[in-house]
């Protein structure tokens, strides 16, 4: 037997790890803690931001469905006046029917600024996410399932659905001529 320290026996066996090896295998394993820890809260820190832009873009949505029921009446008020009429009124009246358009383009406006936008519905085809059907009609010359008439603007906010466009649909017309479902 050796009496040397360093040499391994019996009474001595050898470190399984030096000192040095165990202290690198730490550091090693503290530093991908701290790096994971990082990353999560850099992903906790986005999705909190997110969360935070999600939550005031879409905070407005009831006020907003609430505020187009206004803009709804707005233009149910002008259209009840048709331009032949206006032409011929009194100039009161002329003044009143102005600020009642204004009012409206402006209530449209601020809708606009705050993300509310109105879905496009001229000669679009039928979308079941954007638009509710409550007819079929003839077609009047437009292929089958294209919007007829607008009966009620349908809204966005961002990139959400505030209020459908209830609208009217072409249906399909067989050989004869005559109209069918779609």
């Amino acid at each position: 037997m050796s009496d040397d320290p360093e040499q391994p026996s019996a009474e001595n066996p050898p470190p399984e790890n030096p000192p040095e090896q165990r202290r690198d295998a730490e550091l090693a394993d503290m530093r991908d803690r701290m790096l994971r820890a990082l990353a999560d809260a850099e992903n906790t820190r986005r999705r909190a931001e997110r969360e935070r832009l999600e939550v005031s873009q879409y905070a407005i949505a009831r006020f907003a469905r609430d505020m187009l029921q206004i803009a709804d009446n707005f233009g149910r008020a002008l259209a009840a006046c048709p331009k032949d009429l206006r032409e011929g009124a009194d100039p009161q009246v002329k003044a009143v029917i102005d600020g009642v358009e204004a009012t409206e383009r402006q209530l449209l406006a601020t809708l606009e600024q705050y993300g509310v936008k109105m879905i496009a519905t001229a000669d679009a085809k039928f979308d079941p996410n954007l638009h509710q059907a409550i007819a079929e009609v003839p077609g009047e010359g437009k292929s089958p399932g294209t919007i007829v008439n607008v009966v009620q603007t349908g809204y966005t906010i961002g990139d959400r659905l505030l209020r459908p466009a209830m609208v009217t649909v072409a249906r399909k017309e067989n050989g004869n001529g005559v109209d069918t479902k779609v």
